[in-house]
């Protein structure tokens, strides 16, 4: 029985290493390793170009002599800076017809800057902390925006990832530097309240929830040791797995409200449960840890080999998990 050829595209430059536990998931289900691109082939002056091929995808890769027409397109690990430029390439992949979860880079744009998830979150009634965006502020908005949020915020850039950009901001001292570390980068960020997501232990902890259509595939709960840094797994917090029936009932139904949100059939939604649960970001491509390669890159790999299923009827049983 033949095996789909699966094109798995990542940006290489990525450390987070999710293409590696992806490539895992594809041998793990079909028997065999996709074929890897480099995601910077498809951005502007990029030597990669998709084109129909009757009523299937073809991918050309010159600098990699690569000419591909593949079964399934996986489209992960993409850095926020680089996501709009792949704006044309996802459209193609549209257009033409690939077998993919890719949402598209509307979906992706909403998600990737937290000032329009804000407004969408606004919009759609999904519960988030109260937040005021920033752009290029003078002293006195920043000083007001920081009065009327409570004196205990979170200042974090527009467009970010992993945390490093990230302040806990509790005084004016604090308060200067995070704007004069925006104003240096030319950057908008956001202020927001504070959470009070803290343990009776002093921790500080939050969710990272796996949502994959209507459904939590798995969730993990992040404890940071250090109240004032941002809870994610690269700036020390410990991850605790947890299924999805020993996630508190009211996050699952808030993290698939805010993937439908912002639009993704795929996103690692981080939140809190204290104020009755509220949400912080809608991560387009989320990190995998230990633990996850079963628990949540097989069944996005196998969603795709659904997805397979679903556009070609004919073809059902393409694949198969190997024999032991």
């Amino acid at each position: 029985m033949p095996r789909p050829s699966i094109a798995l595209i990542a940006d290489p430059t990525s450390p987070e290493g999710c293409r590696d536990y992806l490539a895992d998931a594809v041998h793990l289900l079909t028997g065999a390793p996709p074929v890897r691109i480099d995601a910077r082939h498809f951005a502007p002056g990029g030597g990669g170009r998709a084109v129909r091929d009757g009523d299937r995808l073809r991918l050309h890769v010159r600098p990699e002599r690569l000419d591909l027409v593949p079964d399934i397109v996986v489209l992960y690990e993409i850095p926020p800076e680089r996501r709009a430029e792949l704006s044309s390439f996802q459209r193609r992949l549209a257009r033409h017809g690939a077998v993919t979860l890719d949402a598209g880079p509307a979906a992706w744009r909403t998600a990737t800057r937290k000032d329009l998830t804000v407004e969408r979150f606004a919009r759609d009634g999904i519960p988030q902390m109260e937040t005021v965006v920033l752009s290029r502020p003078s002293a006195e908005e920043t000083a007001a925006a920081f009065g009327k949020l409570g004196r205990d915020t979170w200042a974090r850039p527009v467009v970010g990832t992993g945390g490093n950009d990230t302040f806990h901001v509790t005084t004016e001292a604090h308060l200067r530097r995070a704007a004069a570390f925006y104003a240096d980068r030319g950057t908008d960020w956001l202020l927001s309240r504070d959470a009070g997501n803290i343990t009776a232990d002093g921790d500080r902890h939050q969710f990272r929830v796996f949502v994959m259509g209507d459904r939590v595939v798995h969730a993990r709960e992040h404890v940071q040791p250090n109240p004032d840094t941002p809870c994610n797994t690269c700036q020390g917090a410990t991850p605790v797995h947890l299924t999805a029936q020993t996630l508190p009932p009211c996050l699952a139904d808030i993290a698939v409200r805010a993937a439908e949100s912002v639009g993704l059939p795929f996103a690692g939604v981080d939140l809190a449960v204290e104020n009755g649960g509220v949400v912080f970001e809608v991560n387009v491509h989320p990190a995998f840890v230990p633990g996850e390669l079963e628990a949540v890159a097989v069944p996005y790999i196998q969603a795709h080999l659904d997805a397979l299923d679903r556009a070609a009827p004919g073809r059902r049983a393409l694949h198969h998990a190997p024999s032991a």
